[in-house]
């Protein structure tokens, strides 16, 4: 069993839903609960917090049209930096994410969740959109570079009641869990973050051994001017 560490693991939620109560905050929050279970019995003990985008709809508008982020949407986007790994979850309309998940993910810089695991959730009122979490999230979290895991989640309301779902929730969540342990992350930025194509002026930050490799230093006169701050 490994020796619990000092600083717990971060498994950050990223939801879309918008109903009260949402089920797809509710599916994200089932598999994030299972994770953190096999976690805590594996000897790693590992906290979980939310992202809610509506409560963000404003910033996340702003931002993609201005370009600047504004306090509580940095706040967010700083979050899912130091994430261990994140849940992605969506409702789905007329067969794709919803408009406020992709604005989301369209403000964030490109390097921000580079080899970071990802679990892919999405729910919907019919399950004609099943394959949703692999034909459209997927491929958008293929671009930004992060691992997602080998199972995805799709529930439609006939789902619910079905055993299969929880079969496939512990699935998701033994996969999720095991790359959280192996600290995936780290092993692959430390040794080859220099190699990426970072965007200019990431929010991502590297740690450790990347730092080594040299950052730039985005709060001079001349990178100020450039960005246009």
């Amino acid at each position: 069993m490994t020796t619990p560490t000092a600083e717990p693991r971060s498994i950050v939620v990223v939801t879309a839903g918008v109903s009260d109560p949402s089920s797809t905050t509710l599916l994200a929050n089932r598999l994030a609960q299972k994770s953190i279970d096999l976690l805590g019995g594996r000897g790693i003990r590992a906290e979980v917090s939310t992202i809610d985008l509506p409560a963000l709809v404003g910033e996340i508008g702003k931002a993609s049209v201005t370009g600047f982020v504004g306090e509580a949407l940095q706040g967010a986007i700083d979050r899912l930096a130091r994430a261990d790994a994140v849940i992605a979850a969506t409702p789905v309309y007329k067969a794709d994410v919803s408009g406020l998940f992709k604005s989301f993910l369209d403000v964030l810089d490109n390097d921000l969740l580079i080899a970071k695991p990802v679990a892919l959730v999405a729910t919907a009122g019919t399950s004609r959109h099943a394959l949703v979490p692999d034909e459209r999230m997927r491929p958008l979290f293929a671009y930004l570079r992060a691992l997602t895991i080998p199972t995805s989640l799709f529930a439609a309301p006939e789902d619910w009641a079905e055993r299969s779902l929880s079969t496939r929730v512990e699935r998701a969540a033994t996969e999720l869990a095991a790359l959280v342990e192996s600290g995936v992350t780290a092993s692959i930025t430390d040794g080859a973050w220099s190699g990426y194509q970072h965007t200019f002026g990431s929010s991502a930050r590297p740690t450790g051994a990347a730092a080594e490799l040299g950052e730039i230093d985005f709060d001079s006169d001349l990178m100020r001017l450039a960005t246009g701050g």
